[in-house]
């Protein structure tokens, strides 16, 4: 499958349609497959389903992957402390669409 960067998609039409193995996400990300594990154990991320032999992901898995990298990267947060970070991120963002639609 092409990477993003391979791709002529925009990253919100890549977010929406893509499926991405364990390891895609392994290898657009840059990291370790077992690290992409964690991820999923701590909650960071998603399995869209996991009764097959292979876990698979979306593209949004893959925005919030890198998220989850960044903030354990650049602020050397642990992955409990990326879980609540993005939780709190998220619920952030559908407070402010709540405000910008008069909700």
């Amino acid at each position: 499958m092409p990477s993003p960067e391979e791709s002529n998609a925009t990253p919100e039409i890549f977010e929406q349609y893509a499926i991405l193995s364990v390891r895609d996400l392994s290898r657009i990300c840059a990291v370790d497959e077992h690290h992409i594990v964690e991820l999923v154990h701590e909650g960071v991320l998603a399995v869209v389903d996991a009764d097959t032999t292979e876990w698979r992901f979306t593209g949004e898995a893959l925005r919030r992957a890198r998220l989850a990298l960044r903030l354990e990267r650049d602020l050397e947060i642990n992955l409990a402390g990326v879980a609540l970070a993005l939780e709190l991120l998220e619920e952030i963002e559908q407070l402010r669409r709540r405000v910008r639609h008069g909700l």
